[in-house]
C-alpha cells in the first residue's frame, strides 16, 4: 500500500509542476474568441463543414443512441408527426411550454389531446401523469447527437425529465457542429448570468448498472424524439 501511495503522490507532484489552463476563468471570452475552446476541439471527433453533413451525422448518432430523429420539411409536418405519435400511442395528456415552435406544433394536434401548459403554479402531479412532454431547446450537437436544454429554453427543470416521452423541436440553424460551439453559443447568449439548469441529453434515459443489461427509462424519459424544422 505504501508503494502505491508513493507512486500516486509522485504523479500528482509531476502534474502540479505545470499550471493547468484556466479556461473557465474568462466566461465572456468564449462568446467572442473561439481560441478559448480551440484546445478542446483537437481531442474531439471532426464534424463536416456543411449543414447537410451535420444533419446526416446527427441522424446517424441518433440511431446509435436510440433517439427517433426526423428532418421535417416544415413545422406542419413536424406537428403531424407528433399527432401520429399521440394517436398510435394512445396519449391523453401532453405537457408543453410557451414557444414559437411549440405553438406551431400544437395547432396540428387532435382536439381530444389534453394540454398542460407549464406556467407558474402548474400542477406538478398533473405533469407526472402526462404521456409526453414537448419542448424547444438551446441547440442540437451534431458531434454527439445530443440535445442541449436549459430552464429558460425548455419549460423549466422538470418538463424534459418527468413525462415518459420527450419530444424536442429545433430549427436547422440550431444544429451546431460540436460541443465547443455549443458552449460558445451558451456563453454568448447568457454569460455571466447563466440559467439555473442546463444539460445535454444524449438519447433516452438509460442505465446498465445491473449485470450490464441496458435498461431505458431508468431515471427519466424512456423515449426521445427530435424534430428538425427549417
Amino acid at each position: 500500500m505504501s508503494g502505491d501511495r508513493t507512486a500516486v503522490l509522485a504523479r500528482i507532484r509531476e502534474a502540479l509542476r505545470e499550471p493547468a489552463p484556466r479556461h473557465h476563468a474568462t466566461p465572456r471570452a468564449a462568446a467572442t474568441n473561439a481560441a478559448v475552446t480551440a484546445p478542446f476541439r483537437a481531442w474531439l471527433p471532426q464534424v463536416g463543414a456543411s449543414s447537410k453533413e451535420r444533419v446526416a451525422l446527427f441522424a446517424q448518432l441518433s440511431t446509435m443512441l436510440r433517439t427517433e430523429f426526423h428532418a421535417c420539411s416544415s413545422s406542419a409536418e413536424a406537428g403531424d408527426h407528433v399527432a401520429r405519435l399521440a394517436t398510435e400511442n394512445g396519449w391523453t395528456r401532453l405537457a408543453t411550454h410557451a414557444g414559437e415552435l411549440n405553438e406551431k406544433i400544437l395547432k396540428r394536434l387532435p382536439p381530444a389531446l389534453k394540454l398542460l401548459p407549464i406556467t407558474p403554479g402548474y400542477d406538478r402531479n398533473a405533469l407526472e401523469a402526462c404521456d409526453a412532454g414537448l419542448t424547444e431547446c438551446e441547440c442540437l450537437v451534431a458531434q454527439t447527437g445530443s440535445v442541449c436544454v436549459s430552464a429558460l429554453s425548455s419549460g423549466g427543470r422538470t418538463l424534459s425529465v418527468l413525462p415518459p416521452h420527450h419530444i424536442v423541436v429545433a430549427r436547422r440553424r440550431q444544429l451546431v457542429p460540436d460541443l465547443s460551439a455549443a458552449f460558445e453559443l451558451l456563453a454568448e447568449k447568457y454569460a455571466p448570468d447563466y440559467p439555473s439548469f442546463m444539460t445535454f441529453i444524449s438519447g433516452p434515459s438509460r442505465t446498465g448498472d445491473i449485470e450490464r443489461i441496458l435498461v431505458l427509462g431508468a431515471h427519466g424519459p424512456k423515449k426521445l424524439t427530435v424534430l428538425l424544422v427549417p
